[in-house]
């Protein structure tokens, strides 16, 4: 679902609406009542001054709960050559997702350049392709008066949503307004689940980078009414747990504590509400990427450094001092180079994932029953979701570069031209030969051929330099009529983008 330009603010409530039916269940932070209280920076006319505050390179002021110290700056060099490579993928997407899929996720693992974060999520997460094939949806939702019950919830959320970020920190001003509006073109879009309040941060992250798409193919069913994917997912979690770090699986299982209780917030939010910012980012890059992997990966990492020790054990004897420890973690184990690594080399695939998963949903229906909320399958990553919905391909209606006649010799042939009809004449041999015999081409058929010989030829035509010069215009000619005599053939840029 993509957030248009348009201007529409929130739209009040009417007075006495009724707020039954929703789901706020899910714990707000220690600091819930310092943010809604400080983030009245809120007026529009404060917001005028705003380019006083010195706000760091993420967008937050300085100085707040948001911003973060020293980091760990890339090289400028660097920096642009990353950006050089990733103009490049993005430019021939198709391309390497195709035949360079892991190269993609490495350079995902090393982190998005900032100027580009925006257009490779949008293009990782299928939310390209979305918006191709939906045009307008988004207006349309735009456009609904929404379900009355869903909106002033979703208002009363709004400023609670990063409000020290630069595009949040005016109550009711444009960040605010198009948050309302991406949150309630969702319940319009998912009636069925409606509104939650993880989905606000989610939005605002997206919307801080590009018109925000939800992608529920990541996270099916995480926000039904009564949240049973998220259940599902602690259980894989927790059984997970026992192969990462037996030591942090036993003290838990002795405290009785219900994963519910410490991820939750991890998983429904993607660590958005959890983890500094620059580590946020970085998490973002490989889960859209890798998929939800990602997020299992990042929950054990924290379990298992903040548990995982005989002597962090120790000092966690009850079920208080536990949960304090998991909600107030150690800002070494989410320091952005030290967590990433982290994730990077432990060893949780998706295979493992879905097997646990059959393992706890069997589990489930012989202690519970069926699952009410019917998710779609959960699709582990770009590489999935582009297989299972290709975008539509552009036309295939190139404009030619050069137009030879049928009887002239190819750009740097030293080959002599022969007559039309003795050229014909060895066309229609050598098709015979071949068992392609076919109407003889029209007299005024033309060949044609990109400019210098430089296009990338189609699949099915073997390329120029593997004949002998002297033989290409003949050894051509059938592909060209098999194809269903085509005038046209594809510029360099064209057939690569298409056939690649």
């Amino acid at each position: 679902m993509a957030k248009s330009n348009g201007e529409n603010g929130p739209r009040a409530p009417a007075a006495g609406e009724s707020l039954s039916g929703t789901r706020e269940s899910l714990a707000q932070g220690p600091d819930a009542a310092t943010t809604d209280e400080l983030s009245s920076l809120g007026s529009d006319s404060e917001a005028n001054g705003f380019a006083e505050r010195r706000i760091d390179k993420f967008g937050f002021i300085v100085g707040s709960q948001g911003a973060e110290g020293a980091l760990e700056e890339v090289p400028l060099e660097v920096l642009r050559q990353r950006e050089s490579k990733w103009l490049d993928m993005l430019n021939n997407w198709d391309k390497w997702m195709a035949k360079k899929h892991k190269k993609i996720r490495l350079r995902c693992q090393k982190g998005i350049p900032p100027s580009l974060r925006g257009r490779a999520w949008q293009y990782l997460s299928g939310g390209k392709v979305k918006l191709q094939q939906n045009p307008g949806k988004f207006d349309e939702l735009d456009m609904s008066p929404g379900d009355p019950k869903w909106l002033d919830v979703i208002e009363r959320d709004l400023h609670r949503q990063f409000p020290f970020h630069e595009m949040f920190v005016s109550r009711g001003g444009h960040g605010q307004q198009d948050l309302f509006r991406v949150l309630k073109a969702y319940t319009l879009y998912r009636p069925e689940e409606g509104y939650c309040q993880a989905q606000a941060p989610i939005a605002a992250v997206l919307l801080m980078h590009m018109p925000a798409e939800i992608c529920e193919k990541y996270l099916p069913g995480y926000y039904s009414e009564k949240l049973e994917a998220i259940q599902l997912d602690g259980e894989i979690l927790f059984s997970l747990l026992q192969k990462v770090s037996p030591v942090a699986h036993k003290h838990l299982s002795r405290q009785k504590i219900d994963p519910l209780l410490y991820m939750t917030e991890w998983f429904m939010c993607a660590f958005s509400r959890t983890l500094p910012w620059s580590s946020v980012l970085r998490v973002w890059d490989m889960f859209f990427c890798e998929g939800v992997k990602i997020i299992f990966r990042v929950g054990l990492v924290l379990l298992k450094h903040a548990l995982g020790s005989p002597e962090k054990v120790k000092a966690c004897q009850g079920q208080y001092e536990t949960i304090e420890r998991l909600r107030s973690l150690s800002p070494k184990i989410m320091q952005e180079a030290f967590l990433v690594q982290e994730v990077v080399e432990l060893p949780v695939t998706e295979r493992q994932i879905e097997r646990e998963h059959l393992i706890q949903l069997r589990r489930w229906q012989e202690t519970r029953g069926e699952l009410q909320c019917r998710s779609p399958p959960r699709l582990h990553g770009a590489k999935a979701i582009l297989d299972a919905e290709p975008g539509p391909r552009p036309a295939l209606q190139p404009s030619p570069s050069i137009r030879l006649p049928l009887d002239a010799p190819l750009p740097g042939s030293k080959a002599k031209p022969k007559p039309p009809k003795q050229a014909q004449k060895e066309q229609r041999k050598q098709m015979k030969g071949r068992g392609q015999l076919e109407k003889p081409p029209a007299p005024n058929q033309a060949m044609v051929v990109a400019a210098a010989g430089d296009a990338c030829p189609p699949q099915h035509v073997p390329p120029k330099d593997s004949a002998p010069k002297d033989s290409a215009p003949q050894d051509l000619a059938p592909q060209v009529s098999a194809h269903h005599r085509s005038q046209e053939s594809l510029t360099s840029q064209e057939s690569e983008d298409t056939y690649l």
